[in-house]
């Protein structure tokens, strides 16, 4: 089983604009970030959806919804992403969401189950593995969530697409607490139009 982290980022390093909302989930400007993957036959399969753009892009997020048998993300993602999601949300797999909020469990058609946290990193990443069996599980984000686990050196692979945008301003991925120095072995390049997926390894110690 592999801990892997897979998300989107400007070339400046952002994951997200400024003024996150719940109105406003990607923050102000940020739509180059995600646009590019709702085009995408995978992401629109997932979504319930026909049509969409068969393409090396479309193929990489394919492999990390085949590859990923439960997920862990921040309240903050859960809360902005609900609405948008709907009853169908895209996982399909078990999903772990970080809380101070208790909340039951979320039962939603196509396999996505949302389970509250409450007691940290952890132990959310234990119930993530038990949940996951053979396969993946993802930290989802947001970047919050991201930099605790990859202070904590609970992350194994760490993929970033990286958006051929310059955003100036928002939310960064490597920046504030948990952001540490590691190093990482480059795994894979692949070079698209809409991103430059970079896939590394975090060597273990």
């Amino acid at each position: 089983m592999t801990v892997t982290a897979d998300l989107a980022i400007t070339l400046d390093g952002y994951v997200a604009g400024p003024n996150v909302t719940l109105d406003n989930p990607g923050g102000d400007g940020a739509e180059p970030v995600f646009e590019w993957i709702h085009t995408l036959a995978s992401w629109r399969e997932r979504q319930g959806m026909t049509g969409g753009d068969e393409n090396r892009d479309s193929e990489l997020i394919r492999e990390w919804f085949d590859a990923t048998g439960a997920v862990v993300m921040g309240r903050t993602m859960y809360d902005t992403g609900e609405e948008f999601w709907g009853d169908n949300p895209p996982f399909r797999t078990p999903v772990f969401v970080l809380t101070h909020r208790p909340r039951p469990t979320l039962v939603k058609e196509g396999g996505t189950t949302f389970t509250f946290v409450t007691d940290g990193i952890h132990s959310a990443l234990e119930q993530a593995k038990a949940a996951a069996g053979d396969r993946n599980v993802d930290i989802a984000g947001g970047a919050d969530t991201v930099r605790q686990y990859l202070g904590a050196d609970l992350v194994d692979e760490l993929q970033l697409h990286v958006v051929p945008v310059l955003l100036g301003d928002g939310l960064r991925l490597f920046e504030g607490p948990g952001a540490v120095r590691r190093d990482l072995e480059l795994i894979r390049v692949v070079g698209t139009p809409s991103a430059t997926h970079l896939k590394y390894r975090f060597p273990r110690r």
